[in-house]
């Protein structure tokens, strides 16, 4: 029931609030970001302390130069990884998790470990699937 006293709430703050199940709220970006395949192999790999461009490279193996450069510049974006640049020749860039970064990271850690753990059913799953 809708009370005068007190006014449901406009769109405008539905979205900063966030509605992930909204077509447009703004947190669905940030999931995409977060859980997509680079941007968790990326968290995880900066779960253990400040990184060079080129080390995380080797690290995340199979990701291109390309997409290193967009995930990290989205996780940057979102506020859970800084990029430091010291003006030194040839340019020296690292890149961290933030507090925010930390936290999230240590999240879809936990998933990573779980989907590791449960591989074996995974996979006996997918090929009983393709029987």
């Amino acid at each position: 029931m809708h009370n005068d006293s007190n006014p449901r709430p406009g769109f405008a703050e539905l979205m900063q609030r966030g509605q992930l199940f909204a077509e447009k709220c703004p947190s669905r970006e940030v999931l995409k970001h977060v859980t997509s395949r680079w941007g968790v192999l990326l968290l995880v790999a900066l779960l253990s302390g400040t990184q060079r461009f080129s080390d995380l490279r080797r690290k995340v193996n199979g990701i291109s130069e390309k997409m290193l450069a967009q995930t990290l510049q989205w996780l940057e974006g979102d506020g859970f990884v800084e990029r430091i640049s010291y003006p030194v020749v040839p340019p020296h860039v690292e890149y961290r998790l933030t507090p925010l970064g930390e936290e999230i990271g240590q999240k879809v850690e936990a998933l990573a470990d779980w989907i590791e753990v449960k591989l074996p059913e995974i996979l006996a799953a997918q090929r009983e699937k393709r029987l």
